[in-house]
């Protein structure tokens, strides 16, 4: 049986103004969650964050910590609450693709992260139309030859996958290019971002921090690709425990003995740094073999045998369409539109427009501090 239409936002509004002896801009709009109320600002609102809270049990008034990716604009939008944890938001006269939007309240990931900063939390993270295939954690000790696995995906294909970009405090290189070859930050910035659930796994390499975001992830998504992310045990353990639904992969050699060949017949280190890097293997291979962290453990004793073992693992063949994720069709929303709710879809009421349009998320997936994917919009004649 389908739930009522949810109550208009207008109508919240108006009967907020009349409890409350605060003046809201003309883009502010309320949405009751149990005994507090959340007040989502639009532009010139009276604080950064475009969120405030009313607790009614103590009459006060909160500025929560926000995180994700807020949108550029609220100018004007419609909303309507979903299962008490999260409150969905069209952005008027915008396009399709830019549309949805979804302010979590009180998600797990939410629950979390108050407890972590013992202070309101709210996060937005922006609804995408359609899937994304599921990254590649590839995980294994130096020499082991997932560098060469993973070349060999992208020359064969191209179009199918791509790489997140990760963020460092060090200095640039010469002929380095920010946001090719990494994003350059300064410390107390990504300390910061670090502090708000932004990166999925970081670590401190002398002094200076190295990281893969959540965001650099999203977006070789949101180009239609695949994204592949070559770290080590210890990040792919990060990533295992954070909110990405990912393939873990751990490719190791058919022994260490032959793990020492292969980085000495490299030519390119001290002997110091070879015995480094066994040390550094040998910890590597007892805790991605014995841990559960991958779903997939790769013996690479013959490279063209354990690249045709990865292609499977991964769905793959020479015979598949290596395009990238066809785009869906974009389309403009007006400025006058309603909400109304049933089950899991949403009408979205385009006034005199010779259409309205439906939001399904019956396949919704994923939320902050990520995307929320899986949606599907689709118009209808009236």
């Amino acid at each position: 049986m389908g739930e009522a239409p949810a109550l208009f936002i207008d109508d919240v509004q108006r009967s907020f103004s009349k409890v409350f002896d605060q003046k809201q801009n003309d883009f502010d709009t309320a949405v009751v969650v149990g005994h507090k109320t959340y007040v989502i600002g639009g532009t010139g609102e009276p604080t950064s964050s475009g969120v405030r809270i009313f607790n009614k049990l103590t009459g006060e008034w909160v500025i929560p910590t926000i995180l994700g990716t807020k949108p550029e604009s609220l100018k004007g939008f419609s909303c309507v609450l979903l299962n008490e944890d999260r409150i969905l938001i069209i952005k008027k006269n915008s396009k399709s693709n830019e549309s949805v939007w979804f302010l979590e309240v009180d998600t797990q990931f939410i629950r979390d992260q108050k407890n972590k900063f013992e202070t309101e939390v709210v996060a937005w993270s922006k609804g995408v139309i359609g899937n994304a295939e599921q990254p590649i954690v590839i995980s294994g000790p130096s020499g082991v030859g997932k560098g060469t696995l993973i070349n060999m995906l992208m020359k064969e294909f191209p179009m199918m996958f791509g790489f997140s970009v990760s963020h460092t405090t060090r200095a640039p290189r010469e002929k380095e290019q920010n946001g090719v070859h990494y994003h350059f930050t300064k410390h107390n910035v990504m300390e910061e971002d670090i502090k708000s659930g932004k990166f999925l796994e970081f670590a401190a390499v002398h002094g200076n921090l190295y990281g893969t975001s959540i965001e650099a992830v999203d977006v070789v998504a949101d180009a239609g690709k695949r994204c592949i992310l070559d770290i080590d045990v210890q990040g792919a353990r990060s990533v295992r425990a954070s909110s990405l639904e990912a393939i873990f992969v751990f490719v190791c050699p058919p022994s260490f003995e032959e793990l020492e060949k292969r980085l000495r017949a490299r030519g390119t280190e001290t002997e110091e740094q070879i015995q480094k890097r066994l040390r550094n293997a040998k910890t590597e291979l007892e805790q991605g073999q014995s841990s559960g962290l991958f779903d997939h453990i790769l013996v690479n004793d013959d490279i063209k045998a354990c690249y045709e073992q990865l292609k499977n693992i991964l769905g793959i063949s020479e015979n598949i369409d290596a395009a990238p994720i066809t785009a869906n069709k974009v389309f403009d929303l007006p400025v006058d539109l309603s909400l109304s709710k049933l089950d899991e879809k949403i009408l979205i009421n385009c006034g005199t427009a010779e259409q309205n349009v439906v939001l399904d998320l019956s396949s919704m997936k994923g939320g902050a501090p990520a995307r929320t994917r899986g949606l599907d919009m689709y118009g209808f004649d009236q």
